[in-house]
């Protein structure tokens, strides 16, 4: 059961029966803002230019939204016709998003009490509905004018342990979502639900079950309670059908004794059939992880030359330390090479970009230093690659981590199967940047410290005005020159911000969003008109 609050408000029945169609979630980012990534490709990048270099320095905040309760927001607002839609977990907020006044609000009622909540990364909007998941694993549809209960389905047993917390993602009438927690021992999988009706289409496991393909690359029965979590939302082409997913890391996490081989397809993207959700391709950044570097960083696609010929690619910096860049037609490995600065696991990529370790870089009983720490050389921070410039953006982690192992046995509901540990080894060498690869060759441009960060932090946002827009740990919402990092603005919004930023236009301004701690901020140009009226 559940409660269901609305308020209307002066924002016009237009924009609240406005319907999302298939040709406008087709569209990059403009006016709207239609789903976690912006766009199926998740460049991640903007069409619109109000906002530019010259004049990113006049920003002002704009309004701020206090979401009840709220604390730790991850969630990246999306906004259909001047609606903005911001989560966190079990609830769903609708509000103008020219004021950030609040139009209605939902709240799940839950079936089953988590032993903790969150994260909940955000919503998605298709045709008159908006879709959001649940700490007890429910997919539920709503109506985007009031926020009426259309319809909820279940998408895993939370009793085991179970959390959906990734934005879903809407393509070709289908609502995809994934699960956590894989550090559990629970074993991941991806969803399909029909977007109308909710109706299970089809499910994809992480972790190949006895008589499918790659269960060999487990031993015994150590698939059993494997990990594999799919806790970010992932990518689409529409062209060729396929959805691209990160899979993340295998358990238990430190310790990979048990389970030998090399444990398809956790730290893997995954490109699958959208139809029937069959595997076309995969490919695996880290065979037999020991070292909790999930290969959930989002995939973004770009149609670009390599080689002289043009190809469609799919490139991701990943968490172990290495940038990739894929054919994503067939899942080819094209070029890989290594980004972090400070890396001791591996020498390179063979030509088919497995890794090439390091003997005895791994944890051991008692303890190992190992480069990148198991926070990674990056995280779940949103890249963005901006096509005027060619370059990939990201968040960038430098650090090692004391790395031990033990024999933990699995053990049922709800606890940590790692199996071992990683303490961030906080010297001076700490640092955490933006960094900025060329798109094809991985070759580093720059790389712009964020000043007091201690860890992870939000993501990155690109716009055609030529801005780049970062989120920082410390709060500080910052506007960098995409050519060179140099920062152009900040603004202190006094919480930590763990999210990932993005921009809409209403009533013919751009505004830029982000959350930030127990907030929703957003930001446009300075009017000077206004104060010369008063």
């Amino acid at each position: 059961m559940s409660k269901s609050l609305w308020i209307l408000l002066l924002v016009g029945a237009s924009s609240l029966s406005a319907q999302v169609t298939d040709k406008q979630l087709l569209e990059q980012p403009n006016a709207n803002w239609l789903n976690y990534n912006g766009s199926y490709n998740t460049e991640r990048h903007s069409e619109l230019k109000q906002i530019t270099l010259k004049n990113v320095n006049s920003l002002v905040s704009k309004w701020v939204y206090h979401v009840p309760g709220g604390g730790g927001l991850q969630c990246v607002p999306i906004v259909v016709d001047g609606v903005m839609y911001v989560t966190q977990p079990n609830e769903i907020f609708a509000l103008d998003s020219r004021s950030g006044r609040l139009i209605w609000h939902y709240q799940h009622i839950l079936s089953h009490a988590p032993d903790r909540e969150g994260p909940n990364r955000g919503a998605a909007a298709f045709e008159n509905k908006v879709y959001f998941t649940t700490t007890d694993s429910f997919l539920i549809a709503l109506n985007a004018s009031n926020g009426n209960v259309l319809w909820q389905s279940k998408i895993a047993e939370s009793k085991e342990g179970y959390h959906s917390p990734a934005a879903p993602l809407v393509a070709k009438g289908k609502v995809m979502v994934g699960v956590s927690y894989g550090d559990r021992g629970l074993n991941g999988f991806l969803a399909a639900f029909d977007a109308n009706t909710g109706e299970p289409l089809w499910h994809f496991n992480s972790i190949p079950k006895p008589g499918e393909p790659h269960h060999d690359s487990w031993a015994g029965d150590s698939w059993m309670h494997a990990g594999g979590a799919t806790w970010l939302t992932g990518s689409y082409d529409p062209e060729l059908g396929l959805l691209y997913w990160g899979i993340g890391n295998p358990s238990p996490d430190f310790n990979g004794d048990a389970r030998a081989g090399d444990n398809l397809y956790t730290d893997s993207i995954v490109a699958v059939d959208i139809d029937t959700g069959k595997l076309k391709w995969y490919f695996q950044f880290t065979p037999h992880d020991v070292m909790d570097w999930d290969g959930a960083e989002l995939p973004v696609l770009v149609d670009a030359p390599f080689d002289g010929k043009m190809r469609k690619l799919m490139v991701q910096a990943d968490r172990n330390g290495f940038y990739y860049v894929l054919d994503r037609e067939t899942g080819q490995f094209l070029h890989g090479n290594r980004f972090a600065h400070q890396l001791n696991w591996a020498t390179g990529l063979t030509p088919e970009g497995r890794p090439i370790l390091v003997p005895g870089v791994e944890p051991t009983l008692t303890g190992a230093r190992v480069c990148p720490s198991s926070i990674g050389a990056t995280n779940w921070m949103s890249p963005t690659y901006d096509p005027q410039t060619k370059m990939i953006y990201f968040v960038a982690l430098e650090g090692c981590g004391f790395a031990t192992k033990n024999t933990e046995k699995f053990r049922p509901g709800g606890f940590q199967y790692r199996a071992g540990g990683d303490v961030l080894l906080r010297d001076d060498t700490w640092k955490v940047y933006v960094r900025a690869l060329d798109l094809t060759t991985g070759k580093e441009v720059w790389n712009q410290e964020r000043v007091g960060s201690a860890a992870l932090g939000g993501g990155l946002l690109s716009t055609a005005g030529g801005v780049i827009f970062s989120g920082e740990l410390n709060g500080e919402f910052v506007a960098l020159d995409p050519a060179t990092g140099k920062p152009l603005w900040h603004f202190n919004t006094g919480q930590a911000i763990n999210a990932q930023p993005m921009t809409y236009m209403t009533h013919g301004k751009q505004y830029v969003a982000i959350a930030s701690g127990s907030d929703i901020f957003a930001f446009t140009l300075f009017e000077p008109e206004l104060v010369a009226e008063k």
